[in-house]
């Protein structure tokens, strides 16, 4: 074998890229950190979940001479990581409880033949002698330590046996030592660097950003309701429902059996036997929704997940972002909607106490910085990544709820305020958010005519809001002082400025929550429309395939892989192997049995194979296209070019049925994406005489167009924020050289 330094290797990485694992190109700092692992560097590497760790390992281990071995803390990580190894042709194997003793010693036997290129062991198993002495006697050229955050006692999943692993580094000191995981603050990585001796210089962080993963968080004030409504939006897809107790998770598994959907119960209190054929049912896609506690899910590699639901309230932000990486790894578009209750908080602060004085104080930590996340108005990912180190800074992602809410203009929500203020002082600064919304409303409940509350002077003013509505404005009254909400008991409390607020010497702004539909189902621009009817022939067969070879579907090929086949409509070998996922194992295998349903469903409907290079590089197709239209453009991008082609704004509003502000947005969104707009028509639906608009001009020279709020705010609050986000855009055009 050549050494790792040879010149050739890079053509042999990207050999093995394609031919092996089917894939044309490597994510960010792939082939970085399998050329530092092959020149025998210990390497860190922190990644988000679905962003290719497992490449970065596996790629050396088929270069290397020797063994690699994978400390990885769950069965079913193992189970599942040998499959679709396997499946590609890769000599992989796991030791664990689960091998019989006539598997067992075949096993130990292949791996003393240097049969086994990658052997994959939890810390337990690797400590015990025997391991230990079989390893010993075959060449070591690579140590794996999957999940590595479990080694910091500063990670949210220590695990004592992981401090150890330094040790077996010492036994087998020629092996290169690669560390890995998805959720590792700054300090986390340096305690993980410290225990294993790793040099600084060798650590890779890739991004923390999964893009496709839509971010949104909701108060809970009817969550079964509110879960059902999210469910039906996503008929036949995968999903995982994370619940805070066992009792929760079979309460809620009762309550969607009952309506019909495809479900399991996943929790500690159930037998290993009932666990692990939950899983299995799952993973094969034969349920579709899985509702389960924090027990599930850590090492599951389902690529298809199009949700993540937390009914319940997560620990800290990294359980929360761990979790929710469990959705979208085919990096197809997922959901991950998350359910606030303040009840919820009492529920941790309670497992807080129950620990030592050194952990409570790492969880409430953890706990407070949960809660920052939660309650911004800001986009998501600023929080979210933030705590892991990142500097992320885009204004706007369009991929959580933040900031798809279009920019609403500041109302005066004075009334509202002292209407809610006035009920929390007169049922005493006891109660929380929902019982001072069921006495504005006039609720009839037990606990409102408990303590006589429908005789207060508040009960019933509220009714012109929804109680969703009272939730989203009782946010907005703590994040401007005018209340305190305990974070043990959930009560609220005044403040000296809410008195302010009583007397009416001050005003309070705010926006008012609408109530409106969130499209689950919108795409990006990048994403595919393909032929549906095409992909479910073959999804039926792929899922035939995997249940004759006892594999998920997603070993024979992951749901990116069949929708490209429904996009290009691969007949030949040759694109079949241009297709996301299509190596030259999984082809011998299963190319022809998918090229002849293609072929024949083509036939059939007249439609005719398309080039994928030729679509991604925007080349002409001489040949017609399918059915299905190949890109599907996005609302904003209709919108510029319409208007570049002459439509005026009102002709816009006109023609998509769309307001004022909703056509500014679109047309800000496409000057951000670096097209054109013409600047004529801009001004003509203004409403501001000249010199107003010099002075809002003037004002955003001198603050610049960062945010629309320190305009309004400079402007006095008497120019409404679409008269600003009007002159905003014609400033934009105007002092860029995007002018058309």
């Amino acid at each position: 074998m050549k050494s790792p330094n040879d010149a050739h290797l890079p053509d042999q990485t990207q050999s093995i890229l394609k031919n092996i694992f089917g894939y044309d190109e490597f994510r960010p700092l792939q082939r970085e950190i399998i050329h530092n692992v092959l020149n025998k560097n210990d390497t860190m590497v922190i990644m988000p979940t679905g962003g290719g760790k497992s490449l970065c390992y596996q790629i050396p281990a088929l270069i290397f001479q020797g063994l690699t071995v994978v400390v990885s803390p769950l069965i079913s990580l193992m189970k599942d990581q040998v499959e679709q190894l396997r499946e590609i042709g890769v000599q992989a194997a796991f030791l664990n409880s689960t091998l019989s003793y006539e598997q067992y010693r075949h096993t130990v036997a292949q791996i003393m033949k240097n049969e086994v290129k990658l052997l994959y062991l939890a810390p337990e198993a690797l400590f015990r002698e025997k391991t230990l002495a079989l390893l010993s006697s075959v060449k070591v050229d690579c140590l794996t330590i999957d999940e590595a955050h479990c080694i910091s006692e500063w990670g949210h999943d220590f695990r004592p046996e992981y401090r150890k692993l330094v040790e077996i580094r010492n036994q087998f000191p020629s092996a290169v030592c690669i560390a890995l995981t998805a959720t590792a603050t700054p300090r986390v990585q340096k305690d993980i660097q410290e225990n294993l001796g790793f040099d600084q210089s060798n650590e890779f962080i890739a991004s923390f950003n999964r893009k496709n993963l839509f971010i949104r968080i909701v108060p809970k004030n009817d969550p079964s309701a509110q879960l059902i409504q999210f469910l039906k939006k996503f008929p036949n897809q995968s999903g995982i429902i994370y619940c805070f107790s066992r009792r929760q998770v079979n309460d809620l598994y009762e309550v969607l059996l009952e309506r019909g959907f495809s479900v399991k119960p996943y929790h500690a209190g159930l037998s290993e036997k009932e666990r692990t054929q939950n899983q299995e049912l799952f993973i094969r896609d034969d349920v579709q929704i899985i509702v389960a506690t924090i027990a599930f899910g850590m090492g599951i590699n389902k690529p298809n997940v199009r949700f993540v639901i937390h009914y319940d309230l997560p620990k800290n932000i990294e359980t929360y972002y761990q979790e929710i990486g469990r959705a979208g790894r085919d990096g197809l578009r997922a959901h991950c909607l998350l359910l606030f209750g303040y009840g919820d908080i009492q529920k941790i602060k309670y497992f807080i106490t129950q620990k030592s004085e050194q952990e409570q104080r790492v969880a409430n930590l953890h706990l407070s910085a949960l809660l920052r996340f939660l309650e911004t108005d800001a986009c998501r990912r600023i929080p979210l990544l933030t705590y892991f180190g990142e500097d992320y800074s885009v204004p706007k992602c369009d991929s959580c709820d933040n900031c798809l809410e279009e920019e609403k203009e500041l109302v005066d929500i004075t009334i509202a305020a002292q209407k809610f203020l006035s009920c929390v002082s007169r049922t005493g600064e006891i109660f929380g958010t929902n019982h001072i919304i069921d006495v504005l409303r006039g609720s009839q409940s037990q606990k409102t005519l408990k303590f006589n509350h429908q005789n207060l002077s508040t009960y019933g003013i509220g009714k012109e809001y929804s109680k969703r509505q009272w939730f989203h404005l009782s946010r907005q009254f703590i994040r401007k002082g005018l209340m305190t909400q305990d974070m043990e008991f959930g009560s609220l409390k005044l403040t000296p400025k809410t008195y302010e607020v009583f007397k009416g010497t001050e005003r309070v702004w705010g926006k008012i929550d609408e109530e409106r539909e969130v499209n689950y189902n919108q795409r990006k621009e990048s994403e595919c429309e393909y032929d549906h009817d095409l992909f479910e022939l073959l999804r039926s067969k792929r899922k035939e395939l995997a249940d004759k070879g006892n594999v998920p579907p997603y070993v024979i090929f992951p749901d990116k892989t069949l929708i490209e086949m429904a996009v290009f409509f691969p007949q030949s070998k040759k694109n079949l192997l241009n297709m996301h996922g299509v190596g030259s194992a999984r082809f011998e295998k299963y190319g022809h049995i998918f090229l002849n349903i293609i072929k024949h469903y083509c036939l059939e409907h007249h439609i005719q194979e398309q080039s994928k290079h030729t679509a991604i590089h925007g080349t002409s197709i001489s040949k017609p296209k399918p059915r299905s239209s190949l890109i599907l453009k996005r609302k904003h991008v209709i919108v510029g070019e319409a208007y570049n082609e002459g439509t005026s704004v009102s002709e816009i509003m006109a023609k998509f049925g769309i307001k004022l502000d909703t056509v500014l947005t679109h047309l800000s969104k496409y000057l951000q994406e670096g097209h054109t707009i013409r600047s004529e028509g801009i001004l003509k639906v203004s409403t501001l005489t000249s010199d107003q608009q010099t002075a809002v001009m003037q004002t955003i020279d001198k603050l610049g167009t960062g945010y629309l709020r320190p305009i309004f705010e400079a402007m006095k609050e008497t120019i409404s924020y679409t008269e600003i986000k009007i002159l905003h855009l014609y400033y934009i055009i105007t002092h860029t050289k995007k002018t058309l």
